[in-house]
């Protein structure tokens, strides 16, 4: 590393360790970790600015809460949406558009971060998240609130990138574990209160206040992050030096648009050989491969690939995939579990995962607090690992006649896994890099969990749905395959319909599909403990000893 990167590092770290000692009246154990400093937004800052590092946090618990709780809310009001705009042949595209906004720019805003100032860069997603909060409830047909849903998304992507840089950059790595265990939590109780306050809004209030709600949470955040928040930014020279890779960021777009599409209409809108999906499956490759190419020669790559040389960040990065390939897909198909073969209500959806988002919530907490104290985490990505297998091989015995006691149990197990691995992904990647590229190990760690999650409902969608067609034809004849040749999934109000026969026959076919998907979910895990095992614990900087000698990359080793 060049001396003048060392010193931006040293400076970017001063800078970060100033930020937390100025907050010393409101985090104690913080001021007793890193010393105080002066830190400042803009040029010439010299005097300490008092702040308060928890009511940062309780911001960014609210744009977090925001980014994770806008889909669930949405997902319920659906069917009014469609009710009042029709439309009901573009549904899936109220979703898939938010969604590939926040993949495509989650990059992006990592970046723009490093490059012009966290605090800016932030509080301008939070901006574009309320504008299309505020457009999407004032749509008055299907294709303005998709449009609308794509700006929303946009400005999502930068929510969670923001959160977990500016956490990055605020609190030393000792004490960030139980932070981003916080934050962990918001996105657990997402799930849970999603469904609730969805269905609750658009029953009493109409769906546009699904949209409406966020403008209310996203002032206070957007206030408090003005007003509190101090770090410091690149001055002028710094900035004008270090121009955008746009030829990066628009191929890293394309390939990351392509697969998104590949995942969520592969086996859907169109089958897997089809043509679209080949030309969007080879669109997508190739435009990754030039990605990779225009990278080794940007100035300022937008996703440097210096990063991926340490290897705690790379095997993180994995681990991170792995997890959203089984968080996201094991979300979609318990519920459908419990409704079609445990006879559960679909109203109270977000209940039927308590057991399993609980135990995340709960784990994550104490995950982050041991890690505070001790300095110490290599164990929980083995041990989150070991649960992960276990849990989703426990799943994957459920049958017709398995209790809701016992598969709540089961889920449980899940959920610990989980949340060993949840924050400290985030938490290993951030302390494997320097200062300088906080933003982007934030945004490529959240990315890879993105994708992760696409391919987990893609994949494991695809091996449940054939197996429930498989079955059906074997124990309904030409009656269950007419059942299920529109969709593998039947809602509740379908599944009453059926002659018990007919009923029967799918509840077992339902069984046995979460019986695959989850088996399938549980060899994908196995990954990540091979991953876990091969991961270096390296001192966790602020954890009161000096660096290693040879710096980050060389205390944990590099990969080729």
């Amino acid at each position: 590393m060049s001396a003048d990167t060392e010193k931006e590092a040293t400076r970017g770290a001063g800078g970060a360790a100033g930020a937390v000692g100025a907050a010393a009246v409101a985090e104690e154990e913080i001021r007793d970790a890193v010393p105080g400093g002066t830190s400042g937004e803009g040029e010439g800052a010299k005097e300490p600015q008092p702040r308060s590092v928890r009511v940062v946090l309780f911001a960014l618990m609210i744009a977090m809460l925001l980014a994770m709780l806008d889909n669930m809310i949405v997902g319920t009001a659906m069917p009014t949406i469609v009710g009042d705009l029709g439309g009901l042949e573009h549904l899936s595209w109220v979703v898939t558009a938010y969604t590939l906004a926040t993949a495509a720019s989650t990059p992006i805003w990592g970046k723009l971060g490093d490059l012009y100032g966290r605090k800016s860069v932030f509080m301008t997603s939070i901006v574009i998240f309320l504008i299309g909060s505020a457009l999407s409830g004032m749509a008055q047909d299907m294709g303005q609130l998709i449009g609308f849903r794509a700006l929303q998304g946009l400005g999502a992507g930068g929510l969670m990138v923001g959160v977990m840089a500016i956490i990055g950059d605020l609190i030393p790595p000792r004490e960030r574990g139980k932070y981003q265990g916080m934050m962990a939590g918001v996105m657990a109780l997402a799930m849970i209160a999603g469904p609730l306050v969805g269905g609750t809004i658009t029953d009493h209030w109409g769906w546009r206040w699904s949209f409406y709600i966020n403008l209310p949470l996203g002032v206070v955040a957007l206030a408090a992050i003005s007003v509190v928040l101090h770090l410091p930014k690149p001055s002028r020279e710094a900035r004008s030096a270090r121009s955008i890779d746009y030829l990066g960021a628009a191929l890293l777009t394309v390939g990351i648009t392509a697969i998104v599409l590949v995942t969520t209409w592969g086996g859907t809108e169109y089958a897997w050989g089809s043509a679209v999906i080949m030309e969007l499956a080879a669109i997508g490759v190739a435009a990754l491969v030039g990605f990779l190419f225009v990278e080794t020669r940007a100035a300022e790559p937008v996703m440097p690939l210096h990063i991926f040389r340490s290897r705690n960040f790379t095997l993180m990065s994995l681990i991170g995939f792995i997890t959203g390939f089984v968080m996201f897909g094991a979300v979609l198909f318990l519920p459908l579990y419990q409704q079609s073969v445990q006879g559960a209500s679909a109203t109270n959806s977000g209940l039927l995962l308590l057991p399993m988002l609980g135990a995340m919530l709960a784990v994550s907490m104490v995950a982050g607090r041991v890690t505070t104290g001790s300095g110490r985490y290599k164990v929980f990505p083995l041990v989150g690992s070991v649960l992960m297998i276990a849990g989703l091989f426990l799943l994957a015995q459920m049958d017709t006649g398995t209790s809701r006691l016992t598969s709540g149990v089961f889920m449980a197990v899940l959920g610990a896994g989980m949340g060993c691995l949840m924050q400290i992904t985030m938490l290993v990647a951030q302390n494997s890099v320097e200062m300088k590229d906080m933003g982007v190990a934030s945004s490529t760690t959240t990315l890879s969990r993105t994708l992760g999650s696409s391919f987990g409902v893609a994949i494991m969608g695809a091996l449940f749905n054939s197996r429930v067609q498989d079955v059906m034809a074997e124990r309904a004849g030409a009656l269950g395959s007419k059942v299920t040749e529109q969709s593998a999934q039947l809602d509740a109000a379908s599944l009453a319909k059926l002659p018990v026969p007919a009923r029967e026959a799918y509840q077992f076919a339902v069984s046995s599909g979460t019986h695959s998907a989850f088996l399938l979910g549980s060899v994908v895990a196995v990954l990540a403990l091979v991953a876990a095992v091969f991961v270096k614990e390296v001192p966790l900087r602020g954890a009161g000893g000096p660096p290693a000698a040879g710096g980050v990359a060389e205390a944990e080793g590099t990969v080729s």
